[in-house]
């Protein structure tokens, strides 16, 4: 795999780290499905103490549903296949244009020093994430 698309996946990780960005939204709305549902249920059969059951038992239970599924995204770009690598990384380079750099390091510094750099590659990171895997 080139050096170029290398550093653009430090840069993409990079970015990711320092948005916090994580698959957290699908599983987080799960549990809370799940909390929120048992804590209605127990309201309804027990009242204010079925409220205080059914959230302690819808608690655990999303929390159980939903454990191990958290994962950040550079975990998430370190996994990805050489083929979507080389996609994720096409998609940067186009925004990226005709930007020149020596090493990840610079790359990340000069993107992460410029505000509308770093807006539009976290929109192409997120777009990718969000369509193709």
């Amino acid at each position: 795999m080139g050096t170029r698309v290398d550093d653009i996946m430090r840069l993409c990780c990079e970015i990711s780290a320092h948005y916090e960005i994580t698959d957290v939204v699908k599983n987080s709305a799960k549990g809370a499905l799940v909390a929120g549902g048992s804590v209605f249920v127990g309201g309804l059969l027990g009242g204010p103490l079925g409220i205080f059951v059914g959230g302690v038992i819808g608690g655990l239970l999303g929390s159980w549903l939903t454990r191990g599924q958290f994962r950040p995204l550079p975990q998430i770009l370190r996994e990805l296949s050489p083929a979507q690598r080389q996609k994720l990384s096409e998609d940067i380079m186009a925004i990226l244009g005709n930007v020149k750099w020596k090493d990840a390091a610079k790359l990340v510094a000069m993107v992460m020093s410029s505000h509308v750099l770093r807006k539009k590659v976290k929109a192409a990171l997120l777009n990718y994430v969000n369509n193709k895997l």
